[in-house]
């Protein structure tokens, strides 16, 4: 047992230190702060850490803003900025978004067809009714044609049966490509042998076509040094009509073929030089070339005339196609039926176009026109009205699928 005077919990006086009550804490009188000067009281918060401690206990930190607030019907000022979310800056209108808000209000102009034109013109511009349903649609055609694409696009007229009117729609739908558009529009004639774009197409001031462009494909290897108008030695200029046209062999001693590499290295010198490239394949479904064309092709195109044997070869193409593994060829094609004579089958015609609609994306009609079916050169300038129209249509389609 340890002595009393010698535990650390035992007081002589008191007795043992467990036994004690404990003694009350006196708090030390406050201490007033030193003075602040102006500028130490400016500066807040910014306080040094080896400054005086406060004298009562901090205010409680202000609450934090909501993690995700809801935007008001108008934009308000600029949020105060906290430690928490700091403030992003005023959003102000850029010249860009200037434009873009100006041509997204742009408004047709007044009507220049029908009762509504003639009004306009009568008063001397005093009275200007606006356009009707079926100019705003045409309106609406050449807008879609004259889109943006981001690349070259190609686009393959496709039907194995002679006389399907595929020659013509290439022919048409580059004049309706090309003067919409603006140019940089070629027709490439892709036929295994010999094909008929070149005679249909005005004539050029050569003879050259995709036989002699192969021959000479060399000239055009170096990317830097060759130019679109080295093409001109082999394209053939349609004028007014602004596409240029690529027929295939002419030549009556020549008796090769185009093979699918031929085809490859056609195709990818014509993609660094135009932006739409239409393509009428021959008849052979078979051939190297035809196959080529229908697998490199963004929008496949098949054209028809309002009878049964070129209406069943169409079909049998696109079953062919399925069946070589061509998917999604219902988004990938449209159909232009084409009226060969003046009076056509209606009941035939409904029947096509019904089973048109359920195999392709849409079906498009072209009435006939006899500036077409004369088999000489395409006299793009009498074209009637409605086929010009139809045309339109039918490429605003195209330009869509696209």
């Amino acid at each position: 047992m340890s002595h009393p005077s010698t535990d650390p919990l035992f007081d002589p006086l008191t007795g043992p230190v467990s036994d004690r009550p404990a003694p009350e804490t006196v708090a030390p009188p406050p201490v007033a702060p030193p003075p602040v000067d102006e500028h130490t009281a400016m500066r807040g918060s910014h306080l040094s850490p080896a400054g005086p401690p406060p004298t009562s206990p901090p205010p409680p930190p202000p609450a934090a803003p909501p993690a995700t607030p809801t935007a008001g019907p108008t934009a308000g000022p600029t949020a105060v900025p906290t430690a928490e979310a700091p403030a992003e800056p005023r959003r102000f209108m850029t010249a860009t978004d200037f434009l873009d808000r100006r041509d997204s209000e742009t408004t047709l102009g007044p009507a220049t067809w029908g009762w509504r034109g003639r009004v306009r013109r009568w008063s001397g511009g005093l009275v200007k009714p606006a356009m009707g349903a079926k100019e705003r649609a045409y309106e609406a055609d050449r807008s879609a044609i004259q889109k943006d694409f981001d690349g070259p696009r190609t686009i393959a007229f496709v039907n194995p049966k002679g006389g399907a009117a595929k020659t013509t729609g290439v022919l048409a739908a580059g004049y309706t490509f090309g003067t919409v558009r603006g140019g940089g529009v070629v027709a490439w004639d892709n036929n295994e042998t010999r094909g008929t774009l070149g005679m249909r197409g005005t004539r050029g001031s050569h003879r050259n076509t995709t036989r002699e462009l192969l021959e000479d494909l060399g000239r055009f290897k170096d990317v830097y040094q060759s130019r679109i108008g080295d093409l001109g030695a082999f394209v053939r200029s349609q004028g007014d009509a602004h596409f240029d046209v690529l027929a295939s062999d002419e030549r009556p001693d020549v008796t090769g073929v185009i093979h699918a590499s031929d085809f490859a290295e056609v195709h990818q010198l014509l993609e660094r030089f135009y932006r739409i490239l239409l393509i009428d394949t021959g008849n052979n479904l078979r051939a190297e070339n035809w196959l080529a064309a229908a697998g490199a092709a963004d929008l496949l195109v098949v054209t028809s005339t309002v009878r049964e044997d070129t209406g069943f070869s169409g079909l049998w193409m696109l079953d062919a196609l399925q069946d070589a593994g061509h998917e999604n060829l219902k988004y990938k094609t449209i159909t232009v039926l084409s009226d060969p004579s003046p009076k056509v089958d209606e009941g035939l015609a409904r029947d096509l176009v019904q089973v048109y609609e359920q195999r392709t994306r849409g079906v498009y009609r072209v009435p006939y026109d006899p500036a077409l079916v004369s088999g000489s050169v395409v006299p793009y300038a009498e074209l009637s009205a409605d086929t010009r129209r139809s045309w339109l249509r039918a490429c605003a389609a195209m330009a869509t699928a696209l």
